[in-house]
């Protein structure tokens, strides 16, 4: 396999995720670090809808975060991370993809959705946080007794909606999510992939 290209912006979490992936399977890579005011037009031809992550390895373009881990793991997958297939993976990835990212969104930029006020759409995410709790009552990650694909899909946008008020998420009752979340902060894996890449 050739080196692959990973465009990437460093704090988005779709990006995030991705690089998490690619490092845990050991795939040899570049990353360029894009600026998303001045999009490299390499990038643009690759993918013309402009975000962040694009893979390019062996001719081929793959856009989607979720799909670059997909196929990363499909090249090594040395700790089992997609749990022998087990569908509660993705299920818990659609649910913080298709739910949780939206209450995010209008949580971390409640200027912009100003109909209702930023506690009622922190609100709605702590339904997510409140599920994520409960799934680490008996262990210290969230489908099993290691680290997952699903950790590793719904870390970066659990960081995300925490750090909008850390004050706030430190005097809450989530103290596995907390401490799940500093895990996953504090770990070579994280720390590696939020090294700063080179720029364009």
């Amino acid at each position: 396999m050739s080196e692959a290209l990973l465009y990437s912006f460093r704090r988005c979490p779709y990006a995030m995720r991705a690089r998490l992936a690619l490092r845990y399977c050991g795939v040899p890579l570049r990353i360029v670090e894009v600026s998303l005011k001045a999009k490299p037009a390499e990038m643009l031809v690759l993918s013309p809808k402009g975000t962040v992550p694009v893979l390019s390895v062996d001719g081929r373009v793959i856009d989607e975060s979720l799909d670059i881990m997909r196929w990363a793991l499909a090249q090594n997958d040395p700790q089992d991370w997609l749990l022998q297939g087990d569908p509660a993976v993705l299920a818990l990835i659609a649910e913080n993809d298709l739910g949780f990212k939206h209450h995010l969104n209008r949580y971390k930029y409640a200027e912009r959705y100003p109909e209702r006020p930023m506690e009622a759409y922190r609100a709605d995410g702590e339904v997510f946080l409140q599920k994520l709790e409960a799934l680490l009552a008996d262990r210290a990650y969230l489908l099993a007794e290691h680290p997952s694909l699903a950790d590793m899909a719904v870390a970066p946008f659990v960081r995300q909606f925490t750090h909008v008020d850390r004050e706030w998420f430190a005097r809450t009752s989530y103290r596995r999510v907390q401490a799940w979340l500093q895990w996953f902060l504090d770990s070579p894996l994280f720390i590696a992939v939020m090294a700063k890449p080179e720029s364009v």
